[in-house]
C-alpha cells in the first residue's frame, strides 16, 4: 500500500505571492497610515490547512513610536483550488475566536482586523497576531518524525494533558442566545447533536452533487450512528471544532494558541474530545505500514477520557460512538480532498469510490466493535 502523507495538506492557493504582497501592503497603508511597513509573506510549514494563511511582520508607528508586530492573515482558499467545505465564514470566525479569548482562558490569539470588502485582496479576509510555539506536523506525521517524537513521555504527557485542559475551558463558556445563533448550525434538529450530524449530512450531500459519485462507506456510517445513537448527549457547549493537536502552537508542552476555527459549531462536550482523540490515531493507524512505532501511548481512549473529567467533571459518555463520528467526518473531508487531488493530477478516481478514504478499515472496524480493543 501507498502511504501519502500529504493527503491532509490539500493545496490551498492558486493566487499570486507577489499580488498579495502588493494589496496587502496598500491596504494596511490605508488603514493604519503611510508608515506601515508589511514584511515579506510567508505560509506556514508542516500542517494542512483549508484556508490561506499568510504569515508577516508589520511595522507601524503609533503616538510616534514605532513598534511591530507579528501577525497572520487568513483567507478562503480561492474557487480554483477546489476548496474542502462549501463555506468559509471568516467574520463568524473572528467573532468566535474574539468570544473564546474574552470569555475563557484557553490561549487564542488576540483578533486585529477583520475586512469583508473584497476589493482589496479579491476576499474578506482577518489580520490576527501571531503566537510563538510550533504545533505537531501534519507533514510529515508527527507520529512519523516531530519534536514531539524525540520528546520524553512525560513531555508528552504533560502535552497532552494541557490540550484537554483547552477543551475544558471552551466548553466552559457560557452561551446566551446571541452566541448560540452565531454558532449553531443552520440544519434543523431537536439537539444539539442532531443539528451537527444533519449539517455533515448536508456537507455529504454537497461532496458528491457535482460528480454524483457517491461512498456506500460514509452512508452506512451515517446508518450506524443512528442505530448506536447516545440516550443522554449532555448539555450544549461551543465545539472548537477541528480540536486537535496539530491545530494549537506549544512552548514548552503548554498551549500558546488554539488555531483553525472552520469547524466551529455546538454540540455535546464529546465531539471535540472524540475528535482529538481519533485524528491522532488517523495518523497512528499508518505508522506500521511504513515501519515506524510511531507514539501508540498517546491519546488513548480511556486515558483521555479520564483526563477529560479530571478537568471538568464531566464523565464523558458513549466515547466510542463519538470517536466514530470524528473517523466518519474526518472520512467526508477525506472524500472531498481525493477529488481535488484528482483535480491537481495527484490522483485519480479510483474504481471504488470508499478507496478515497484512506482510514477505511478504521472505520469499517469501528462499526465492528473492534477498533479499540488495542487503543484503550
Amino acid at each position: 500500500m501507498e502511504i501519502k502523507t500529504d493527503s491532509a495538506r490539500p493545496i490551498t492557493s492558486t493566487r499570486d505571492r507577489a499580488h498579495l504582497q502588493r494589496d496587502l501592503q496598500a491596504w494596511l497603508k490605508q488603514k493604519l497610515g503611510a508608515d506601515a511597513r508589511l514584511g515579506e509573506l510567508s505560509a506556514p510549514q508542516g500542517n494542512g490547512m483549508s484556508s490561506e494563511t499568510l504569515l508577516f511582520d508589520l511595522q507601524l508607528r503609533e503616538d510616534g513610536v514605532e513598534r511591530s508586530l507579528r501577525c497572520v492573515a487568513r483567507l478562503p482558499p480561492d474557487a480554483g483550488a477546489m476548496p474542502v467545505f462549501p463555506e468559509y465564514d471568516l467574520l463568524k470566525q473572528f467573532r468566535v475566536m474574539q468570544l473564546a479569548r474574552e470569555r475563557s482562558s484557553a490561549p487564542v490569539p488576540r483578533m486585529l482586523w477583520y475586512e469583508p470588502d473584497t476589493s482589496h485582496l479579491g476576499a474578506p479576509f482577518f489580520v490576527m497576531e501571531r503566537a510563538d510555539g510550533e504545533a505537531p506536523p501534519d507533514v510529515p506525521p508527527y507520529v512519523f518524525d516531530s519534536w514531539l517524537l524525540r520528546a520524553s513521555p512525560g513531555e508528552r504527557e504533560r502535552l497532552q494533558r494541557s490540550a484537554v485542559d483547552v477543551l475544558a475551558r471552551l466548553h466552559a463558556i457560557e452561551l446566551g442566545p446571541e452566541d448560540l445563533a452565531l454558532l449553531r448550525p443552520r440544519e434543523a434538529g431537536a439537539t444539539a447533536l442532531r443539528r451537527h450530524v444533519a449539517s455533515q449530512r448536508s456537507y455529504y450531500d454537497w461532496v458528491v452533487a457535482g460528480d454524483g459519485i457517491r461512498s456506500p462507506l460514509i452512508e452506512r456510517g451515517f446508518a450506524w450512528l443512528e442505530a448506536n445513537w447516545p440516550k443522554d448527549e449532555g448539555p450544549e457547549v461551543l465545539s472548537w471544532g477541528d480540536s486537535r493537536i496539530g491545530n494549537m502552537l506549544f512552548v514548552d508542552f503548554q498551549p500558546s494558541a488554539v488555531l483553525d476555527w472552520e469547524m466551529v459549531a455546538t454540540g455535546p462536550r464529546e465531539i471535540d474530545l472524540g475528535w482529538m482523540i481519533y485524528i491522532h490515531h488517523f495518523f497512528q493507524d499508518f505508522t506500521p505500514l511504513v515501519g515506524l512505532p510511531g507514539l501508540p501511548d498517546m491519546m488513548r481512549l480511556d486515558e483521555m477520557s479520564a483526563a477529560y473529567a479530571a478537568a471538568t467533571g464531566h464523565q464523558p459518555r458513549d466515547m466510542e460512538f463519538y470517536t466514530f463520528y470524528s473517523a466518519l467526518r474526518h472520512g467526508i473531508v477525506m472524500f472531498r480532498i481525493g477529488r481535488r487531488q484528482a483535480l491537481f493530477g495527484e490522483s485519480t478516481i479510483p474504481e471504488n469510490p470508499d478507496d478515497m478514504i484512506p482510514h477505511r478499515p478504521a472505520i469499517e472496524a469501528m462499526m465492528e466493535g473492534n477498533y479499540w480493543d488495542t487503543r484503550r
